[in-house]
């Protein structure tokens, strides 16, 4: 008797509200690994393990190959403290890269302020002049 829960397509795509497609496309990318019996695939609890960390992966901005490494490094090394210092690694860099983000909103912010502004200005200078213009226009 077979005791390992196995999991369909349709059950995931349920239970983590995506499309079957979008399994179908982290399966294409090396990121699961179900095994088929006849034409249905067959996920083990491992695998929905390793979608709800891609998921997660996501919401935090790490790129799938990101994610993809991280696996590839649990899948092969032995080593945790060669995957933690590989974690922490991908952390920092990603940290990195939203400061730089954040700071390029920032400048973007500023200059939608300063455009915002001069639009605003140029306006009121318009209509400032428009109601002699239209004043002479109506009688």
């Amino acid at each position: 008797m077979n005791d390992i829960t196995t999991y369909s397509i349709g059950e995931l795509a349920r239970e983590f509200d995506i499309t079957t497609r979008s399994i179908r496309f982290y399966e294409d990318q090396g990121l699961l690994t179900p095994s088929r019996q006849g034409q249905t695939r067959l996920y083990t609890n491992k695998d929905r393990v390793r979608l709800k960390l891609i998921l997660r992966g996501k919401r935090l901005g790490f790129s799938l190959a990101e994610t993809k490494r991280l696996f590839d490094l649990y899948d092969v090394e032995n080593s945790s403290v060669r995957q933690l210092h590989t974690v922490l690694e991908l952390i920092d860099d990603k940290r990195a890269s939203l400061h730089q983000q954040l700071e390029d909103i920032k400048v973007l912010l500023v200059e939608l302020g300063n455009l915002e502004e001069r639009c605003r200005d140029e306006l009121n200078e318009l209509q400032s002049a428009a109601p002699k213009s239209v004043e002479v226009s109506q009688e």
